[in-house]
């Protein structure tokens, strides 16, 4: 699939994965409306992101945990673009690894109502403009904490298996609107998640989020046919 000029709308682009698809899918041509909580962040991708060959890139500041703010910034890329070709909801958090009852309440709320509620609350607003063309696609950002148990992150895994779950379940129901459903199920990635919570991991082993957005362009490019629905990234 032609990637020049589709609009695409990117959840937690202001940093890492996403800020690296951001700039991947701008070399393509791709009009981007880039999501997320720190508005200066958000500016300087856009900003590299037109550098980098993006006709247009929308900064959004809009948070997850937000119901309202969802549906808002929603209508606004609507509006903007017009409509919208391909969704892809990379945006989500981490708690600190540790049994259950260490996980603070308010971090509990809000891992599930980021990593899983805040994305299908996203998908629901955008979904009807995307059955509007021939060629539409969500992807689904999701770790191998979706596919795999692994001790210490009940509420993350929770989120994330959820987020498989829904992957599925949306990718049945698309089945003959010829919107494409997919899942990308990355191991550990070098980002600034871990640190956000306060997790001291040995980033310079993981995946580099720069050659995880070529996986995505990659994938995002791929004609109906060839449609590649579950992406399983290892170290």
């Amino acid at each position: 699939m032609e990637l020049r000029d589709k609009r695409i709308l990117v959840t937690g682009g202001s940093d890492g994965i996403g800020k690296h698809i951001c700039l991947k899918l701008a070399a393509t041509g791709a009009r981007l409306a880039i999501l997320g909580r720190n508005a200066e962040r958000l500016e300087a991708v856009a900003e590299a992101c037109k550098e980098a060959g993006a006709p247009e890139a929308l900064p959004l500041t809009c948070d997850l945990q937000d119901p309202a703010a969802i549906a808002e910034v929603a209508s606004q890329v609507l509006e903007s673009f017009g409509g919208l070709d391909i969704l892809i909801n990379n945006a989500g958090i981490w708690h600190k690894a540790g049994p259950l009852d260490t996980i603070a309440p308010e971090m509990l709320q809000a891992t599930v109502q980021t990593n899983l509620t805040g994305l299908m609350q996203m998908t629901q607003a955008v979904l009807p403009a995307l059955r509007e063309n021939d060629e539409a696609i969500v992807l689904n950002v999701v770790s191998k904490s979706g596919v795999v148990a692994q001790a210490g992150q009940s509420v993350y895994t929770a989120t994330k298996y959820g987020v498989r779950g829904f992957t599925e379940v949306l990718k049945a129901d698309e089945a003959e609107t010829g919107v494409r459903v997919g899942g990308l199920y990355q191991s550990g990635t070098n980002t600034e998640m871990f640190a956000k919570a306060g997790e001291d991991v040995p980033n310079h082993i993981f995946t580099e989020p720069d050659d995880l957005a070529d996986v995505v362009v990659f994938v995002l490019s791929r004609p109906p046919k060839l449609w590649i629905h579950d992406i399983r990234i290892e170290l």
